[in-house]
Order: C-alpha cells, then sequence, then structure tokens
C-alpha cells in the first residue's frame, strides 16, 4: 500500500513539474512575441536608412550612436507639444470618466429606484456601438459649441465610458450596505459617505480604470484628427504621421518618434502594474 502511494505521489509530482515548465516556457514565448515590436522599433530609431535596408534584415543596430532619425524628428514636428497636448486630453478625458463613473457605479449599487436594472443594461448596450457611428454626430456639436482646437473639444466627448462604469459598479457591489445605513445613522449625507468612505475603498479600481483610460486615450488618433486643424493642437498619435511626406515613408524618424511616445504608457504600467491587475481582479468577488 506504501509503495502504491509512493508510486502515485510520484507521478503526481512528475505531472506537476512538467505543467510547471510548459506553462513558464508558453508565457516566455508569448512574452517574447509581445515585447519583440516594441525592442524593434526601439532598435531601428537608431539605425540608418542603409541598415533598414539591408539584406538580410538587422535586428541590432551598429552603433547606438546614431541619433540623426531623433534629431530629424525633433526638427521636423513639435514633439513636446504634440506630447503636451496628448497629456491634457488624457488627463482630462480620464479625470471626467472616473467621476461620471464613480458617480455612476455609486447610484447603480447603493439606491433602489424604479428602472434602475434597465437604465443599466442601457447603458451596457452602448458599449456595442462602434466610436465611428457617432463621430459625425460628435463633431458637428463639438463644432457648433465653438470647441474646434481647444482642449475641451480634444477630451469632452471621452467623459463618459460603459466599460469604466461597470468595472466600477461590479467594485462597489462587494461593499457591505450596511455601512451606507450606518453613515446614514451617524448623519452622514449621502455625498459624504461617497466621497469620505466609497472612494478611499475603491482605490484599487479607481488606479486600474483610471491608468487604462489615460494610455487609451493617450493612443487616441481619428478624433483628435478630426477636431484640430493647428499643427501646435495636434496630438502625438497624429503629429507622428508629419514625418512622412506624398512620395515617401521615413521609417528611421517615425521609428524614433513612436519610441519617444511610448516611454510614458510603458512608464505608467512598470509603475502600477500591481494596482491595475489588483483593480481588474477587485470586483470579481461577488455579482
Amino acid at each position: 500500500m506504501t509503495q502504491a502511494k509512493s508510486v502515485f505521489l510520484r507521478k503526481n509530482n512528475v505531472k506537476k513539474w512538467v505543467s510547471y515548465y510548459l506553462v513558464g516556457w508558453a508565457n516566455l514565448a508569448i512574452g517574447v512575441i509581445v515585447v519583440f515590436p516594441i525592442l524593434y522599433c526601439l532598435f531601428t530609431s537608431f539605425m540608418p536608412y542603409s541598415e533598414m535596408a539591408s539584406f538580410p534584415p538587422k535586428l541590432f543596430p551598429a552603433s547606438f550612436a546614431y541619433i540623426e532619425n531623433y534629431r530629424e524628428m525633433m526638427l521636423k514636428t513639435l514633439i513636446f507639444r504634440y506630447m503636451l497636448n496628448s497629456l491634457v486630453m488624457a488627463s482630462g478625458g480620464t479625470l471626467l470618466r472616473l467621476m461620471t463613473a464613480s458617480m455612476a457605479a455609486f447610484s447603480f449599487s447603493f439606491f433602489e429606484y424604479r428602472g434602475r436594472n434597465a437604465l443599466f443594461f442601457v447603458l451596457l448596450g452602448t458599449m456595442m456601438i462602434p466610436g465611428d457611428a457617432v463621430i459625425i454626430a460628435n463633431y458637428i456639436n463639438v463644432s457648433r459649441l465653438g470647441w474646434m482646437d481647444t482642449y475641451w473639444g480634444l477630451f469632452c466627448i471621452y467623459g463618459l465610458s460603459a466599460t469604466n462604469v461597470f468595472m466600477m459598479r461590479q467594485y462597489m457591489r462587494t461593499l457591505p450596505k450596511a455601512l451606507r445605513d450606518a453613515a446614514l445613522i451617524d448623519g452622514c449625507s449621502n455625498f459624504h459617505f461617497f466621497r469620505g468612505i466609497v472612494l478611499p475603498l475603491a482605490t484599487p479600481v479607481l488606479f486600474s480604470v483610471g491608468i487604462s483610460s489615460f494610455v487609451n486615450l493617450w493612443n487616441a488618433y481619428i478624433w483628435p484628427l478630426l477636431i484640430t486643424n493647428k499643427d501646435e493642437m495636434r496630438v502625438v498619435q497624429v503629429g507622428v504621421t508629419r514625418l512622412n511626406t506624398e512620395e515617401t515613408i521615413n521609417y528611421g524618424p517615425v521609428m524614433a518618434a513612436v519610441s519617444f511616445i511610448l516611454v510614458p504608457s510603458m512608464l505608467i504600467f512598470l509603475l502600477f502594474q500591481r494596482r491595475i491587475v489588483r483593480g481588474i481582479i477587485a470586483g470579481s468577488l461577488k455579482e
């Protein structure tokens, strides 16, 4: 009996060892596939055109001292102004989303009123509407308001996200209703309960929603392209295209610009990756 048990345990350990290493190597392969385009973009930004067009293709540049691509990027574009515009658009849109999503989620989680669930499902239904379907209507409204080539025009349409409302609502539903009852008994208003108790407890999901929203708005292209005509109001994703001409594509300066504007997104993910994961799984404990 003891021998049979030891054989079983040995086989079980072998299976765990094999599955562990298989999963590890699979994760490593997926990580390499994801990171390779970023590294290739960075390495290419230090190559002259002769190295880019060489055969067989080169992965590493001959020297990282070649910075002509970065110099051309600086001379031909207002890259720092573009980054400032993207920062304002992403920050403004993220703050609006956090305000509207947190207040909507608070209403859906702590108040009982007729049509609450129907309204929530209507909100979720908007997730199936592609953004391009309403872009003309948004453009007409913003132009009538006189917000062309303004920061308000850049981020006003990003003020509400059904996905963010859903994530925050799922998290707030994990908070006990007794918290609100106790706060009301102590004389706390709904606003003070929301600001002083719910928002501090919702910090993980606020971080997750805010960071993902910031990165998404930083990478926005179609709407900033439509709403801005002045070069000094362009965002980075639109400004990079100015390095190309009708005849040629300047791969070196474009790769340098892309590597340059990837830095904020990468820093955010590296610094807050644990908070992002914690916020994503925060609302999965209770429906």
